[in-house]
C-alpha cells in the first residue's frame, strides 16, 4: 500500500507519467491491495464475531472506521474537489462489515457462491442510471464519476465474502489452531503486530506524510511538467501514429491547452467536467489540424 501510494504521489506531483498508477501492472497492484484488505475484513469478522456478534466492540470499531471515512471525504473535498473520495476503501469496510454479519452463521458455501456472484455481476449489469455519485458506489455505473479512491460494492464485496468463506473453512479444518502453534517461533516478529493493532491509524497517517515529503521535495526540485505532458501525449499518440505526426500533434495540444488556461488544472489531475470537455475538444481539434497538415504535404 505504501509503495503504491508513494508512486501515486509522484504521479500527482508530475514526477512520473500521468495515468501510470491507473493502468497495466500498477492497476492490478492497486486492486490486489484493496482486495487483500477486504479479504482480511471477512476473516476478521469470523474470528471476532463468528461465535456471536459482540455488539459493543463491533459498534465501537464501526464508529471509528466511519469517522475515518468521513475525514477522508472531507479532506479530499478540499484537496481535490473534482475527484474527492466519496466511497473509498474505508467507506466500503463500513458497509461490508454490516452486510457481512448476515453471512457469519451461514454455511461457507453460501458465502463462497455469493462472492462469485458479487464479483461477476458488474461484467453483466451496468447502467448509466448508476453514474451519479449517489449510486456509483454500487459498482454498477456505466461511467462512474472520477475519484481518487473508488472501491464499489460490486465487485469488491466479493473479497469480503471470500474471506468469510475461507475463515469458516479454516475453522472447520483447525487451521487457526495450527497457526497458533507457530507463535513461539515467530516471537521475533511480535513488534510488527503493533501495525496490525493500529492499522487504521497507520492508514490515515501514512498518506499525508508521504504527500508532505513529496511536496517539500517539489519545492526544492520542481518537476518538469512540460516533459511529463509531452511524454504522456507521445506515448498515447505513438500507439496509432508515427513520431513526426505525434510531435506536431503534441505541440498543438500543449499550445492550445496552455492558451485555454487549462494546463495547470490538467497537470494537477483535478479538472472538472467542463474543463475536461474543453480539453477533449482541443485534443480533437488538434487531431484534425495535424491530419490536415500532413495530408497537405
Amino acid at each position: 500500500m505504501v509503495v503504491y501510494h508513494f508512486t501515486w504521489d509522484l504521479e500527482f506531483f508530475n514526477y512520473v507519467d500521468r495515468g501510470l498508477t491507473g493502468e497495466g501492472g500498477w492497476r492490478v497492484f492497486a486492486r490486489v491491495i484493496a482486495s487483500s484488505f477486504l479479504f482480511l475484513v471477512g476473516i476478521s469478522l469470523v474470528l471476532a464475531h463468528g461465535g456471536g456478534v459482540r455488539w459493543r466492540p463491533f459498534l465501537v470499531r464501526l464508529g471509528q472506521v466511519t469517522a475515518a471515512a468521513a475525514a477522508v471525504t472531507i479532506a479530499t473535498v478540499f484537496a481535490t474537489p473534482n475527484s474527492f473520495v466519496f466511497f473509498g476503501i474505508l467507506h466500503h469496510i463500513v458497509v461490508a462489515s454490516l452486510i457481512g454479519l448476515a453471512f457469519l452463521r451461514l454455511p461457507w458455501i453460501i458465502a463462497a457462491l455469493a462472492a462469485v456472484g458479487v464479483i461477476a455481476l458488474p461484467w453483466f449489469v451496468t447502467s448509466p442510471a448508476f453514474d451519479t455519485r449517489w449510486l456509483a458506489w454500487t459498482g454498477l455505473a456505466e461511467s462512474p464519476p472520477v475519484s481518487n479512491d473508488l472501491v464499489p460494492i460490486f465487485p469488491f464485496f466479493g473479497a469480503v465474502l471470500a474471506g468469510i468463506a475461507v475463515a469458516r473453512l479454516a475453522q472447520r479444518a483447525g487451521t487457526f489452531e495450527a497457526l497458533r502453534r507457530w507463535n513461539p517461533s515467530l516471537a521475533p516478529l511480535v513488534p510488527l503486530g503493533w501495525l496490525g493493532r493500529h492499522s487504521l491509524m497507520f492508514y490515515l497517517v501514512h498518506q499525508p506524510v508521504l504527500i508532505g515529503l513529496v511536496y517539500v521535495f517539489a519545492q526544492i526540485a520542481p518537476p518538469d511538467r512540460d516533459a511529463v505532458f509531452r511524454s504522456d501525449c507521445s506515448r498515447a499518440c505513438l500507439a496509432q501514429q508515427d513520431e513526426r505526426f505525434c510531435q506536431a500533434y503534441c505541440d498543438c495540444a500543449q499550445r492550445e491547452i496552455v492558451a485555454a488556461d487549462l494546463f495547470d488544472a490538467l497537470m494537477a489531475g483535478d479538472t472538472d467536467e467542463a474543463q475536461m470537455t474543453r480539453i477533449r475538444d482541443i485534443i480533437n481539434e488538434c487531431t484534425f489540424r495535424t491530419v490536415d497538415q500532413f495530408e497537405a504535404q
